[in-house]
C-alpha cells in the first residue's frame, strides 16, 4: 500500500488520522520505512535503522495514546539514548557503544505515542553546522545535494525536508536546531534554559547552552512537542516546571501589537549576512509592520567574540569532561586518532584550563550574558537571520583544523546569530519564511524574552497564516 497524502501532513496530522482509524500505525511506518530505502542511497540522513523495532512498536495494541501516536521519529545520533540502540556520537572511539538506558526525553517521546524509524546522521560530536563525521559519511541538502542541510542536526533536516517524517530529533548548542531549520526549510526551535530536562546521564552541560528538542515542518508540531517534554526535575540547576497551558495553544493565539527589533548586520570580523538574506529579513519586517507589530532597526547588542569565545572554552572543558567520562564505557581512555583532529586539539586546550581559570571563564560569561538579555528585554522580540547565508558546500566546517582555526574561520563566523542565545539561555526560532532565488531555503530567526516561548509561538502561528511554507518541496521529490 501507498499513501501519497503521507508527505503533505505534519505529525499532528497523521496522529489524527490514526486516532479517526483512517489509517494504522503499521501502515505509516511502512510508508516512512519506503521513504527512507528510496531517498537515504542519495542523502544518507539515516545511519542506523530501527525498523524491525518501529515495526513491532507500531503493531503493540499498547502503543501509547498520546498526541503523536503512530508518528515514526529519528533520535539524533548525538547524546540521546534510546536503550538497546547505538549510541555511537558519530565518533569512532564510541563506535561499538549500545546504550544501556532512555533518556528523559526519549521517555516522554515514547509515552507521546512516537514509534521509531532509527538514527539520523551527525557530526562527530557535535560542534559544526554541516554532518559530514568520518564515521558515516556526508549527510546532503535535500534542496541541493552539493551543499549541506545543516548540522548538527542535519540527518533530522534532511529526512524531515525529503519527507520521510515530518518531525525528528535535533539538539541545539550553538545552532544546531536553527542553523539545519534554517537551511532546510524547517521550524527549528531552541527552546529555553532548563525548559527540556537532560536527565538522566547529563545535568548541567555546557552550562545550560545545550539541549534536546525537535525539528519539524509545522509550528503546531514544535509546540505541541514541547508540550510533550518540557519541564525540569526537581534538584536541576536551571528549574523550570512543567507548563500547564498547552504550548500548542499559543500557537491559535493572536500575538497582539509587539514592539519588535530588527538586526541585520553581522558582527565585526565574522561572516558578513549575504544580500539574499539580508533583503528577506527586511522584508520580513515590513510584513510585520503590515500585521500590526512595531519594527525598529537596532545595533548588535552584544559583544560576539569575546562572547563566544568564553562560551566555547567552557564548552571544551566540559566536552574533555564528557570523553574521559566516556572511557568507562568504551574500556579505555581515548587516543589522538579517535578523535577529529577539532576535538583532540580542544581537549588538549581544556587540560591545560585551571580550575580558577575556568570559573572565571563561567563567571564573565554570565556578566556578559546578564547585559545581553538586559538590552534585549527592552523589546518582545528581536527579528535577524537565523545564519548569515545560504547553505554552503560540503567541506567548509573542517574538523580536520584545530579548534583555534576552525572556531576563528568556520564555526565562529557563521555563530554570529545563534551562539550567542545558547551562552544567555533565551527561546529562539528558526522559520522557513524566504529562499533564494535559487530556491535555497532562508530562514529568519526570532529570538525572545528569558522563558518566553509562548510569545514565538504565536508570532510563528501568525507568521505561518501570512506566508504559509508547507507546500514548498525540493525538486528532489518531483
Amino acid at each position: 500500500m501507498t499513501f501519497p497524502e503521507y508527505e503533505n501532513l505534519d505529525g499532528l496530522g497523521l496522529a489524527e488520522l490514526v486516532r479517526q482509524k483512517e489509517i494504522t500505525p503499521s501502515e505509516i511506518m511502512e510508508e516512512a520505512i519506503r521513504r527512507a530505502e528510496a531517498l537515504n542511497p542519495e542523502l544518507n540522513f539515516l545511519i542506523f535503522d530501527a525498523f524491525e523495532e518501529g515495526r513491532r512498536m507500531a503493531a503493540d495494541p499498547n502503543l501509547p495514546d498520546g498526541p503523536f501516536k503512530g508518528v515514526p521519529w529519528l533520535i539524533k545520533e548525538l547524546a540521546t539514548a534510546w536503550e538497546g540502540q547505538p549510541m555511537t556520537n558519530s565518533c569512532p572511539y564510541m563506535k561499538e557503544l549500545v546504550a544501556p538506558f532512555d533518556s528523559h526525553t526519549v521517555t516522554r517521546t515514547k509515552e507521546a505515542g512516537f514509534t521509531l524509524l532509527g538514527k539520523s546522521n551527525s557530526p562527530e560530536l557535535g560542534w559544526a553546522l554541516s554532518t559530514e563525521p568520518r564515521l558515516f559519511g556526508t549527510t546532503k541538502n535535500p534542496w541541493d545535494t552539493s551543499r549541506t542541510p545543516g548540522g548538527s542536526s542535519g540527518g533530522s533536516a534532511a529526512a524531515i525536508a525529503a519527507r520521510v517524517l515530518p518531525i525528528a530529533e535535533g539538539s541545539d548548542g550553538g545552532g544546531s536546531i536553527r542553523v539545519p531549520a534554517s537551511l532546510s526549510g524547517l521550524v527549528g526551535l531552541k527552546p529555553a534554559r532548563g525548559r527540556v530536562s537532560l536527565a538522566p546521564a547529563i545535568v548541567d552541560f555546557w552550562y545550560g547552552g545545550a539541549l534536546f528538542f525537535c525539528l519539524s515542518r509545522s509550528v503546531r508540531d514544535t509546540a505541541a512537542y514541547l508540550d510533550v517534554v518540557n519541564g525540569s526535575l526537581p534538584g536541576e540547576p536551571y528549574f523550570t516546571s512543567k507548563r500547564m497551558a498547552p504550548f500548542l495553544d499559543e500557537v491559535r493565539t493572536v500575538p497582539g501589537q509587539l514592539r519588535i527589533a530588527l538586526l541585520a548586520e553581522s558582527p565585526e570580523g565574522c561572516t558578513q549576512v549575504d544580500g539574499e538574506v539580508a533583503a528577506a529579513v527586511e522584508a520580513t519586517g515590513k510584513l510585520l509592520e503590515e500585521l500590526g507589530h512595531t519594527v525598529e532597526p537596532q545595533p548588535i547588542p552584544y559583544d560576539f567574540w569575546p562572547l563566544i569565545d568564553t562560551y566555547t572554552r567552557i564548552a571544551g572543558v566540559q566536552s574533555a569532561g564528557w570523553v574521559e567520562a566516556m572511557s568507562g564505557f568504551v574500556g579505555r581512555e581515548a587516543q589522538g586518532d579517535d578523535l577529529a583532529p577539532l576535538y583532540w586539539s580542544m581537549i588538549e586546550k581544556a587540560r591545560a584550563t585551571t580550575g580558577v581559570e575556568h570559573s572565571n571563564d563561567i563567571e564573565a560569561m554570565r556578566m556578559m550574558c546578564r547585559d545581553l538579555v538586559m538590552k534585549m528585554s527592552e523589546y518582545d522580540v528581536w527579528l535577524m537571520p537565523s545564519i548569515p547565508g545560504p547553505a554552503r558546500e560540503h567541506g567548509w566546517y573542517d574538523m580536520s583544523l584545530d579548534v583555534e582555526t576552525y572556531n576563528k574561520t568556520r564555526m565562529g563566523p557563521d555563530c554570529a546569530f545563534s551562539v550567542p542565545f545558547n551562552a544567555s539561555g533565551q527561546p529562539a526560532i528558526s522559520l522557513p519564511l524566504h529562499e533564494t532565488s535559487s530556491g535555497l531555503p532562508i530562514g529568519i530567526q526570532f529570538v525572545g524574552r528569558d522563558q518566553d516561548e509562548a510569545t514565538l509561538l504565536r508570532l510563528a502561528g501568525q507568521l505561518e497564516e501570512a506566508l504559509p511554507w508547507k507546500d514548498r518541496k525540493p525538486a528532489l521529490l518531483d
